[in-house]
């Protein structure tokens, strides 16, 4: 130590344990430095005895005597303690993290002081200070955090009045026009001041990595000075706000309810901010021949005058919010996505409503984050909160439009498609208008662009079909209804949209709809069906061929689908699908089918769907027609696969009106084994016959001299059945008509040989067909004789699909 400089009276007040000495001994040191403030070096010498022999010291007496030390060397010095700050302040935020609380205490004390009076310089440490306020936000003791938030209220209100104004004598420019640390990761605006003390891009990196702290003191502290930095109009914070957005939403999850109230509110402004910055761009995206003129009436003159005669608020001198900012849609949108999947609610519920705020205001982004968005959002349809569970239907519904109206675009390789930036600069910071070719472009005339931007334009659908429809296959498989639904109507649309992308070559959509089929929900069933016919619509007869064989696959090994939803799933296609076209494919398959059993069983339920349901009335009348060439060509289709149930056969026939040809089929009934089964099936068709189906034929009972074989048809029936309701109603119907006494009489000549005739011409070789199902039944019976004697090795364990798909 320099004896000329501190007496010994002094050093002892220094390192006295009682402050009121140490204070003391301070205004001693002010005095000193006043009396050597014409001599730099003196001046020093000063701080460098302070700093080395008290602020480093291991006394903990002497360390807080060199911090009050400081603190009086540079409020004598007052604005002159500009050069000398770079010794100064170092060695004060070391102390910062000392494990004596005094010392922490202390130095912020002596910080307070030192900034008080270097004001605009103490900017030029502005992070170290951040830093070392950052961890001391959650000081254990409560005199440090008092004295630590008393240094931090006088730091904000330096930052708010001096941030974008004030250059330091003492400092090289932190963010000149042409410095690196713009183009490092960062995009920044260009009306961000320059050559300033308190550089933001270089403050940026700080509050990144700060803001993962979990601490709710630190998350307080933090989200205080980012809303503080946001409340600066020349800073545009927002332009960096995807460097920490992501922490800022964690700070929703924080235990503290003040902590997550602040933060909620700073992101509605940030949002406010984006969609201001939306509303500019939009405003000079109009029309670009008016907002070219209008920018020019705002340009600088040769000397710098400004030459607007136009009387539009957008001139230079008003501000606007939203002029000058960087949006950085793109990035912003990749975070919210991460978080739309959040276990906490408020954390999801705001990533969902800054997604369904940029649907309108991004959506040349947003579409390209569709199918990452879709995988998020389908599941909160069914959300237990009901404001989560809102907040997905809304943004659902936007983004399924946004889709459906969506075309080929022309993606420029630029930022430019992924940030917006206002066209016109802030009053402070002037930029020249953007040229036609700019405002027609979108292009960001603060983007340094290529001449030759637009001859890289490419051609590129806005987003990824596959992508999307592997995502919304997947919600197939979410345990709620609501989003197995959603999945299902977002396949639709996209079909609709674009038939020939939906669906690519094994991509696993088809099999995992036809799986769909059993699924617990009626309603998803019928979306499921209502896509797989909208896709049969649009395929050529081997792809709507091979999507009857797999269903027909799928009802062979999962039976209790058959038996609940199978006439639901054939009506349902029915419906959406030509009827003709659906039966004469699924007889066309089950004519080959080598499972006798599934064919007999899938014939009688077909048959009695096309008896009974509304939707195949036009298909039965044409059945009933056999005089056309397309009803004959129907009928002899359905008959050759019928055969395998020989009760459907008979029913089909009477639906025909062949009634000839089914009194026929009764004589090979004799032959044929009458199974319970079978008798059930008659049964039925009994009941059916009282049914408004066959009023046609109940009413032909009345001209038994036109039609004598129904009533051998009908008596024949009535001979299989045993004693039993079946039987008392069809003998009371035939009754009632027994009077007239014909039914027993063959066809009158003239009747005759207008039956032959027609049987002649009309193409059904009915001697054929009965041919055919004689042979077909025969091959059901030997198989049910073969069946009986393995009944101990019968499994039935074949692969229905596998044999199916090999054809």
């Amino acid at each position: 130590m320099d004896v000329n400089l501190f007496s010994a009276h002094l050093v002892r007040g220094l390192t006295d344990k009682i402050y009121d000495k140490r204070k003391s001994a301070a205004l001693e040191i002010e005095k000193l430095v006043r009396d050597n403030e014409t001599t730099p070096a003196h001046i020093t010498d000063i701080i460098d005895t302070l700093v080395q022999d008290f602020v480093y010291s291991n006394n903990s007496n002497a360390r807080n005597g060199g911090l009050i030390g400081l603190a009086a060397t540079a409020i004598a010095l007052g604005p002159a303690v500009a050069p000398y700050l770079d010794i100064i302040v170092p060695p004060i935020l070391s102390c910062f993290s000392n494990q004596d609380s005094r010392v922490r205490y202390y130095a912020c004390e002596s910080m307070y002081n030192i900034a008080k009076v270097a004001k605009g310089e103490v900017l030029r440490f502005f992070n170290s200070i951040f830093d070392a306020l950052c961890k001391l936000a959650a000081d254990p003791t409560l005199t440090v955090k008092n004295g630590a938030d008393l240094l931090d209220r006088l730091i904000k209100d330096i930052v708010s009045e001096l941030s974008t104004t004030y250059v330091s004598p003492h400092q090289d420019p932190y963010n000149p026009p042409e410095s690196e640390h713009e183009t490092d990761n960062l995009v920044v605006p260009q009306s961000l001041p320059r050559n300033t003390a308190f550089s933001l891009p270089r403050f940026i990196p700080v509050l990144s990595q700060r803001i993962y702290v979990k601490n709710s003191f630190t998350r307080q502290y933090l989200v205080s000075w980012i809303s503080v930095l946001d409340s600066i109009p020349d800073l545009e914070l927002v332009s960096f706000l995807p460097e920490f957005l992501d922490g800022l939403l964690n700070c929703l999850s924080d235990p503290s309810h003040d902590v997550r109230v602040a933060t909620s509110v700073l992101l509605g402004e940030f949002l406010q901010e984006i969609k201001q910055a939306a509303a500019v761009r939009d405003h000079h995206g109009v029309s670009g021949s008016a907002t070219v003129e209008e920018n020019n009436n705002t340009q600088l003159n040769e000397d710098g005058e400004n030459s607007s005669q136009s009387s539009s608020s957008f001139g230079k001198g008003t501000y606007v919010p939203g002029q000058g900012v960087i949006v950085q849609y793109d990035r912003i949108v990749e975070t919210l996505v991460k978080h739309l999947s959040s276990p906490e609610e408020d954390i999801q519920r705001t990533a969902l409503q800054w997604i369904n705020e940029f649907i309108s205001i991004a959506k040349d982004v947003v579409i390209q984050f569709t199918p990452k968005i879709i995988l998020a959002v389908l599941p909160c349809l069914a959300h237990p909160t009901l404001v989560i569970q809102n907040t997905a239907i809304e943004t659902n519904r936007n983004l399924q439009k946004l889709v459906l109206e969506a075309s080929t675009t022309t993606i420029m390789d630029t930022k430019a498609t992924t940030s917006s930036t206002a066209t016109m600069s802030k009053a402070s910071s002037p930029t020249p208008p953007p040229t036609a070719t700019e405002e027609s472009s979108g292009v960001d005339p603060d983007v340094d662009a290529s001449p030759s931007l637009q001859d890289r334009s490419v051609e590129e659908e806005p987003f990824d079909y596959q992508a999307t429809v592997s995502n919304l296959r997947l919600q197939f498989l979410n345990e709620n209804e609501e989003t197995r639904v959603a999945s299902l109507e977002w396949l639709l649309m996209l079909h609709k949209k674009a038939p020939t992308k939906i669906l690519a070559s094994d991509d696993g959509t088809f099999p995992a709809l036809l799986k769909t089929l059993s699924d617990s929900s009626e309603e998803v069933v019928r979306r499921d069906l209502q896509l797989l016919a909208q896709i049969s619509s649009h395929s050529n007869h081997e792809y709507f061929r091979h999507f009857m064989t797999n269903l027909l696959s799928l009802f062979s090994t999962d039976r209790r689908l058959l038996e609940s939803r199978g006439s639901l799933i054939i009506r349902q296609l029915c419906l959406s699908l030509d009827p003709e076209r659906i039966y004469t494919t699924i007889a066309d398959i089950l004519g080959n089918d080598e499972d006798l059993e599934f064919a007999s069983i899938m014939v009688q339920n077909l048959n009695l769907i096309l008896i009974t349901a509304s939707e195949l009335s036009d298909l039965r009348k044409r059945l009933r027609n056999l005089d056309h060439k397309d009803g004959q060509r129907l009928f002899i289709t359905l008959y050759r696969s019928w055969c395998h149930n020989a009760v459907a056969t008979f029913s089909l026939c009477l639906l025909a009106q062949a009634y000839e040809h089914a009194a026929n089929m009764l004589q090979i009934f004799a032959e044929l084994e009458i199974t319970v089964s079978m008798l059930i099936q008659v049964d039925k068709l009994v009941q059916l016959l009282e049914s408004p189906v066959f009023t046609y034929l109940r009413l032909q009972l009345l001209e038994p001299e036109k039609y004598p074989y129904l009533f051998k048809c009908l008596y024949g029936i009535l001979m299989l059945l045993p004693q039993s309701s079946a039987f008392s109603t069809l003998r009371n119907r035939l009754s009632s008509v027994s009077s007239l006494g014909f039914f027993h009489m063959m066809p009158n000549k003239r009747y005759a040989i207008i039956k032959s005739s027609r049987t002649n011409d009309d193409g059904i070789k009915f001697q054929e067909l009965l041919q055919h199902f004689k042979a077909v039944q025969s091959r059901h019976e030997r198989q049910r004789k073969q069946a009986m004697q393995n009944i101990p090795r019968s499994s039935n364990g074949r692969s229905r699909r596998s044999r199916y798909n090999s054809k």
